[in-house]
């Protein structure tokens, strides 16, 4: 399979960042004659690296030479709607995503994990568990990778069989699969986020989170959440041949075959039979958001044949993902939280329910088109102050500032963290979670957590 689809055969990898150069080493290993085509220009060392691999390029733009090719493999952050990807289409030539590409070569299960919203919390988790799981299994590896930082296609020669390989996968990289087929994927939510990238479509954003199912069937397994909507029609719909496992918290009657919450504790249930795993409050994680995360894991897990007791272990023990609900430390009473990755409204929502205390909120960034209402009744009720940062400073003042007690504009996010410190009482919350990118001020929300973590950290 993998000679006939790579072997000799021409593949223009489209964009140059660390998914597309992992990509092109990739398919040059298997013996494809890959060329890399990138609109900006090198970063340092690139250039090197493709000839130390034999890999064609060209930088600065995309020429007819990119579409002298068998096919077309695309770096998540290139659109469908690219010219170069319009005019490969158009010529009837075939294109595929980084993690369709990296799956050709994987024979280890994989556990494939997506959502608007806790889809690197659960892939961690998910991996945490099963790594607990593993640990007296001396040669049994367990990968995670994909949109949580580690390319699919910089790990997956590396995948033994008896191995297991849990992805974080987000609409980007399931846009243009073809046969990627995971043993369980797993489906959070889906809310609107990244509509630029899909013409203002929600049901084309939709679809290509549903994309990670698409190609399942016999002795597959989708979990899902049964309590979103346009999760739960989808999977129901498509779920014919593939095991169904629904997770839901709304309702006390627990899903069957599924996951869900009685009298406050966790239960897992399968054959129409109930099994207790922990009570709710055992979670390492905090928030409504991360007891489907928690359910979502531990069905995954089930799946794959790990003891209750390993994932009650493991979902006690977890120390959290960095940048998402981040303890950074407590400076005179005050907890400070970095929460960078919240880069959209309802990540927002999720991590202002999770506090039970007063908060003072740092957020903005580059907007992408939010509409703030439904955070106001959790600012209004929760929120003591608002600092608003960056370039969507003034839309988050228009929008938030007057469901809070006062709030503030800040240039810089050492200026957000003096007067949020300069806000908060003893037993306050002061949270980094900007409900926007980073991209205005920062390079990515890594930096972004980075710097106020930094900051926070001085004044101890």
């Amino acid at each position: 399979m993998i000679s006939e689809k790579v072997h000799t055969k021409r593949a223009t990898v489209v964009g140059g960042a660390r998914s597309g150069r992992a990509v092109a080493r990739l398919l040059a290993e298997a013996g494809g004659k890959v060329f890399l085509t990138e609109q900006d220009a090198p970063s340092g060392g690139t250039e090197a690296a493709l000839n130390a691999a034999g890999i064609e390029y060209e930088f600065g733009g995309h020429t007819a030479d990119a579409l002298d090719a068998d096919f077309l493999v695309l770096s998540p952050g290139v659109p469908t709607q690219a010219t170069i990807v319009q005019r490969a289409l158009r010529a009837g030539l075939a294109v595929y995503s980084e993690i369709e590409a990296a799956s050709w070569f994987c024979d280890a299960p994989i556990v494939a994990i997506t959502g608007t919203n806790g889809k690197t919390t659960t892939t961690s988790l998910t991996g945490h568990v099963l790594r607990t799981a593993f640990a007296d299994a001396p040669g049994r590896e367990v990968i995670v990778a994909g949109n949580i930082g580690y390319p699919f296609s910089d790990c997956v020669l590396d995948a033994e069989p008896t191995d297991v390989v849990v992805l974080e996968v987000s609409s980007f990289q399931l846009d243009h699969v073809d046969t990627f087929r995971p043993r369980v994927s797993v489906v959070l939510n889906i809310t609107p986020d990244h509509l630029g990238r899909y013409d203002h479509d929600f049901g084309a954003y939709a679809q290509a989170k549903h994309n990670i199912f698409c190609n399942q069937g016999e002795g597959d397994v989708v979990v899902y959440n049964r309590d979103d909507g346009d999760v739960r029609g989808a999977a129901e719909q498509a779920a014919v041949e593939q095991g169904v496992r629904p997770m839901a918290i709304t309702r006390k009657e627990v899903p069957a075959a599924g996951a869900g919450l009685r009298d406050d504790r966790i239960v897992l249930r399968t054959d129409e039979e109930d099994d207790p795993l922990m009570p709710q409050n055992e979670l390492a994680l905090r928030g409504r958001h991360n007891v489907y995360n928690s359910l979502a894991a531990a069905v995954s897990a089930r799946v794959m044949e790990v003891e209750n007791d390993v994932i009650r272990e493991s979902l006690s023990g977890f120390e959290g993902v960095p940048h998402r609900l981040e303890e950074v430390c407590t400076v005179d009473g005050v907890l400070y939280v970095n929460d960078s990755k919240a880069t959209n409204v309802n990540a927002v929502w999720y991590a202002l329910e999770s506090f039970d205390r007063p908060i003072v909120l740092i957020a903005g960034g580059r907007d992408k088109g939010n509409d703030y209402t439904d955070l106001k009744p959790l600012v209004r009720d929760q929120v003591r102050a608002v600092v608003a940062l960056g370039e969507s400073a003034e839309t988050v003042i228009r929008e938030l500032g007057a469901e809070a007690d006062v709030h503030h504009r800040a240039d810089t996010m050492e200026a957000a963290v003096r007067q949020a410190r300069h806000a908060a009482q003893p037993a306050d919350v002061v949270l980094l979670s900007p409900a926007c990118s980073s991209f205005d001020m920062y390079e990515n929300y890594e930096d972004r957590g980075d710097t106020f973590r930094r900051l926070v950290e001085t004044m101890l």
